[in-house]
């Protein structure tokens, strides 16, 4: 039995799509004879919480928990909106207001690379005691918070043992990089840090092939794709909805509203009574301001449901019960490589999938080889028209339906099995 230290900031009782990966990962573990240990920090500020995660950690795992000092705590003295929507990535399009330029351009320069990284030296000092008396074969560490790899970097020289960098996302080509304000010397110290881990970890783990294409360009340390999954669940059988339903679930940032699908729809409605009777918008977890203001100009606000966040059953519940599911990522070529943790649950919920991203995006690869839905760039704008008037003449028909492929090598315990694999190799 191999045993395994894994450093994370999101364990639950928080909510979103960052908790999931190891939180998944550990869960399965110890069934392909590696047993976890999870570090985390004592007193978090998560954005979101969601409860429900906490049922999922079985009380065999370790848990080694220690104190941090979160600045966007003492930011929130200022402003808790501004706060919470800069922790979300929730950053306007439109200019700045000052709070929110003094805020981006501290968190930018002043913690680097992110707002933990005072984190990282109380925790290397902490967990060089726990290893004298706790063994361990190999450190896994996961971003972002890209800050953690950090703490891998200093444990790797101070104990020699086998090191796993996770990066969840990239790093200094993250699509709000360049929102941070960043100086010269900044940004210098971003690469620097950013080529220490890639170059000193003994293996790089990332979630897209885009992502590996980039990383091998900067290091020869071996890269290892694992992307996210889904969970084999068994929940009750949901009924469609009557309606036209159109549903994105998780987080809608500002820079990922699609004006493009906004127009398509509201021209489909001037043009088509019963699709405008029918059409129903449903957005579950945070949105920006610009995506409401965006809905409100092209008349579709009537339509739209704001659901709020939902926990983690709420959510794969409504994924089978609406008609179509709505992929969304940023019109940008820093996003080319990113592929949502969503999708892997709406491939499981067998809706089809309507997908924008940019152009070379990966996640049109992994819809076309699952046969999932339809995934289109921003500049598509008539075939896009065309595929939504497709399904709603497929939902008239009552035909409407994903492919049934074989998706297995995308759930969680396959994919633990794949990362078991490659942590037995130390």
């Amino acid at each position: 039995m191999k045993r395994a230290l894994i450093i994370t900031y999101y364990w639950p009782p928080a909510g979103g799509p960052g908790v999931q990966r190891w939180l998944k990962f550990v869960k399965y573990l110890p069934a392909f004879e590696v047993m976890p240990m999870v570090y985390v920090p004592e007193n978090p500020s998560y954005p979101m919480i969601d409860h429900d995660f906490s049922e999922e950690v079985k009380d065999e795992i370790q848990i080694i928990k220690h104190p941090i000092k979160e600045p966007y705590r003492f930011a929130s003295f200022f402003s808790s909106k501004k706060t919470k929507d800069l922790s979300k990535g929730l950053v306007s399009k439109k200019k700045p207001s000052f709070l929110e330029s003094v805020l981006l351009y501290l968190r930018g320069n002043f913690f680097i690379p992110d707002a933990r990284v005072g984190w990282v030296k109380p925790s290397v000092s902490f967990l060089l005691d726990f290893l004298e008396n706790n063994k361990a074969d190999v450190l896994i560490t996961t971003g972002p918070p890209h800050s953690l790899h950090l703490i891998g970097l200093e444990l790797k020289k101070r104990t020699g043992l086998p090191w796993l960098a996770d990066f969840r996302d990239p790093w200094t080509t993250i699509h709000y990089h360049d929102s941070l304000r960043l100086t010269k010397k900044s940004q210098e110290k971003h690469l620097k840090l950013e080529s220490e881990v890639l170059n000193k970890a003994d293996g790089i783990i990332v979630t897209s092939p885009g992502t590996k294409k980039e990383f091998k360009n900067k290091t020869d340390r071996p890269v290892y794709v694992i992307t996210n999954g889904f969970d084999e669940v068994n929940l009750p059988s949901q009924k469609l909805d009557d309606q036209f339903s159109i549903a994105h679930i998780g987080s809608l940032l500002n820079e990922r509203n699609p004006e493009v699908l906004w127009k398509v729809l509201a021209e489909l409605c001037n043009e088509n009574e019963e699709f405008s009777q029918r059409l129903k918008l449903k957005f579950a977890g945070a949105i920006g301001e610009d995506v409401k203001e965006s809905l409100i100009k092209f008349g579709l606000a009537e339509k739209a449901d704001f659901l709020g966040y939902l926990s983690h059953p709420e959510a794969l519940m409504l994924q089978r019960q609406v008609q179509v599911l709505l992929l969304l990522e940023i019109d940008s070529p820093e996003t080319r490589a990113i592929i949502p943790g969503k999708l892997f649950e709406y491939l499981n919920a067998r809706r089809p999938i309507l997908a924008l991203g940019p152009q070379g995006s990966d996640i049109k690869e992994l819809i076309e080889e699952t046969r999932s839905g339809s995934f289109f760039n921003y500049a598509e704008e008539k075939r896009l028209k065309l595929q939504i008037l497709d399904f709603f003449r497929q939902f008239q028909e009552g035909t409407l339906k994903s492919s049934d492929s074989d998706i297995s090598s995308f759930s969680r315990r396959s994919l633990t099995g794949k990362l078991s694999e490659l942590i037995h190799t130390f």
